[in-house]
C-alpha cells in the first residue's frame, strides 16, 4: 500500500478538524466580545489563531493541502503585520519542504519506472530528499554522464490525495475567506482541482520545461535547467544551485531583493511571448537567485554595475517546476496591454468597453467606468511610475480596500466576471505581485511591460 493512501484516514481527520477549530474560536471570540473586548481586537486575535492552525495543518500534509498552502502563502503580505508575523516562518517552510517519503518507497518507484537496474543510470544518488513538494520530492544525484541532476519522484497515490484534500477543503472554503482579505478562496481551490491531471503528468511537465530551457539557453538573466530523462512518475533535470527566493525574502540584501523582483517581472511578462507558455506556479520555492556575469556583454566594471550604473548582471533568476502552465500560443492577450496603457491615461470609458468585449463585464451588468478603473489600481499603480516600491504595507492597504464591504471596490468586485481564458493569467499576476511585496523590491515594471507585454507600448505612427 502506498504512503499517501495508507494515511488517508489521518489526513481526512486533520482536515476535518479545521472547521471544528474555526467554530470553536468563533465561540471564543463571542465570549471575548461579551467580556468587553473591542470587535476589532477580537477579530484580529481570531484571524491570527485561525491562520496559525490552518498553516500548521497544511504544512504537515502533502497533496492538495500543501498545494493550497503554497498558493495562499504568496498572499501573506496582504495580512496585518501583527497577524502575519507569528506564522510567516511556517509559510516559508511550506514553500520549501514537506514530510519526506520513506526511502524504501522511493526505491520501489524508481525500480518500477526506471527498471531493476535503475542505479546504473546514476554515478551517485542521495536517498535523503533535497526538497519536497505537494506531489513529489526531489533527490540530488549524478547522472551517468557526470552531470549533477535533480530526480523528481512522484508520491504514489498523489492524484487521489490531491483530489481528496481539495474536495474536503472546498467544503469549508467560506470559513477560510477572512484569512486573506479581498480574496475568494473557493475559485482558487476549484482551479487547483481542475489542474490535477496536468500536474500529475510528468510528460507534459518535461515538455514545458524543455521548451523554456531551450528558449532561455543563452539568456543572460534567466536560467532554466534542461530535462535529462523523463518517464511516468519520474523526472530528471539538470541540478540548479542558488539562493531560494524564500531566503532572499527572509534575509536578502536590498540589491538582491530588487534584482530578484526585476527578474521575476521580466520572466513573467517575457515567457509567454517567447515560449507560448505561462509558468503558473509562482511561489518563492520555485525560484533561485544565482550569481551572474558582471554585465550583459561581459564588460562590466566588476561590481555588478553596467557602464550606465544600472545593476544589470549581478544575479540571474533560476526557474523550477513547470508542472502547472497556461498554454498561450500567441503570448499574453493584447487586450491586457491595451487596457493597461489606456488606464495610465485615465481613459476609463475605453478600458470599460474593452473589458466588456472580453467578457469581464457581462452584458446584463452596468458599471461605472471610473469605479472599474479604481478597482484595478493594484495592477495599474506599479506601472504609473518609472520605478515602483512593492511593500507589504501597500498590499495590505489594497487588500483592505477590496475587502471592506462598505467600499465601492468591494461591491464592484462581486459584479465583475473572470473569463476562463484569463483565470490563470489573473492568478499568476496577483501571485507575482504578492511575491514582489514579500521581497519589498523596487522594480522598473513599466520597462518590462513596454518590452514584453503586447499592446502596452505606444503604437508607432
Amino acid at each position: 500500500m502506498s504512503d499517501l493512501p495508507r494515511k488517508a484516514v489521518t489526513r481526512t481527520a486533520k482536515l476535518a478538524a479545521l472547521p471544528i477549530g474555526f467554530a470553536g474560536r468563533a465561540t471564543w471570540g463571542l465570549g471575548k466580545r461579551i467580556g468587553g473586548k473591542s470587535a476589532e481586537l477580537v477579530a484580529r486575535e481570531l484571524q491570527q489563531r485561525t491562520a496559525e492552525q490552518l498553516f500548521k495543518t497544511l504544512g504537515q500534509l502533502k497533496g492538495g493541502a500543501m498545494k493550497l498552502g503554497q498558493a495562499l502563502s504568496v498572499f501573506e503580505s496582504a495580512l496585518p503585520e501583527e497577524v502575519a508575523g507569528p506564522y510567516r516562518a511556517a509559510l516559508t517552510k511550506l514553500q520549501e519542504a514537506a514530510p519526506p517519503m520513506p526511502t524504501a518507497t522511493v526505491h520501489t518507484v524508481l525500480e518500477e519506472r526506471l527498471g531493476p537496474k535503475w542505479r546504473e543510470l546514476f554515478l551517485e544518488f542521495e536517498d535523503k530528499p533535497a526538497a519536497a513538494a505537494s506531489i513529489g520530492q526531489v533527490h540530488r544525484a549524478v547522472w551517468r554522464d557526470g552531470r549533477e541532476v535533480a530526480v523528481k519522484v512522484q508520491y504514489p497515490g498523489a492524484g487521489e490525495a490531491l483530489l481528496s484534500d481539495l474536495t474536503q477543503l472546498s467544503r469549508f472554503a467560506r470559513l477560510l475567506g477572512p484569512l486573506i482579505p479581498g480574496m475568494d478562496i473557493k475559485p482558487l481551490i476549484k482551479e487547483l482541482r481542475d489542474r490535477v491531471a496536468e500536474e500529475l503528468d510528468y510528460g507534459l511537465e518535461a515538455a514545458a520545461q524543455q521548451r523554456h530551457a531551450e528558449e532561455f539557453a543563452d539568456d543572460p538573466h534567466v536560467v532554466v535547467p534542461a530535462v535529462v530523462h523523463q518517464s511516468e512518475q519520474i523526472l530528471v533535470t539538470e541540478w540548479l544551485d542558488g539562493v531560494p527566493l524564500s531566503e532572499v525574502i527572509a534575509e536578502g540584501t536590498p540589491e538582491q531583493r530588487d534584482r530578484a523582483g526585476q527578474l521575476l517581472a521580466r520572466f513573467l511578462f517575457s515567457g509567454p511571448g517567447r515560449t507560448g507558455l505561462l509558468h503558473a506556479d509562482p511561489h518563492p520555492g520555485n525560484f533561485r537567485l544565482l550569481p551572474g556575469p558582471a554585465s550583459e556583454d561581459g564588460a562590466g566594471n566588476g561590481d555588478g554595475q553596467g557602464d550606465g550604473g544600472e545593476d544589470i548582471g549581478a544575479w540571474r533568476l533560476g526557474v523550477l517546476d513547470f508542472g502547472t502552465v497556461d498554454r498561450l500560443p500567441g503570448g499574453l492577450p493584447e487586450t491586457i496591454g491595451v487596457c493597461l496603457r489606456m488606464a495610465l491615461t485615465d481613459e476609463a470609458e475605453t478600458v470599460y468597453e474593452l473589458l466588456r468585449a472580453e467578457g469581464f463585464v457581462k452584458e446584463s451588468v452596468a458599471l461605472d467606468p471610473e469605479e472599474v478603473l479604481a478597482y484595478l489600481q493594484p495592477i495599474i499603480e506599479p506601472a504609473q511610475v518609472d520605478e515602483f516600491g512593492f511593500s507589504r504595507g501597500w498590499l495590505r492597504a489594497q487588500a483592505a480596500r477590496l475587502a471592506d464591504p462598505r467600499s465601492p471596490a468591494h461591491q464592484l468586485g462581486k459584479q465583475l466576471n473572470l473569463p476562463p481564458s484569463y483565470l490563470l493569467i489573473h492568478r499568476v499576476t496577483l501571485s507575482t505581485i504578492g511575491v514582489l511585496c514579500q521581497l519589498g523590491a523596487r522594480v522598473r515594471l513599466r520597462d518590462e511591460l513596454e518590452e514584453w507585454l503586447p499592446g502596452f507600448a505606444v503604437p508607432e505612427e
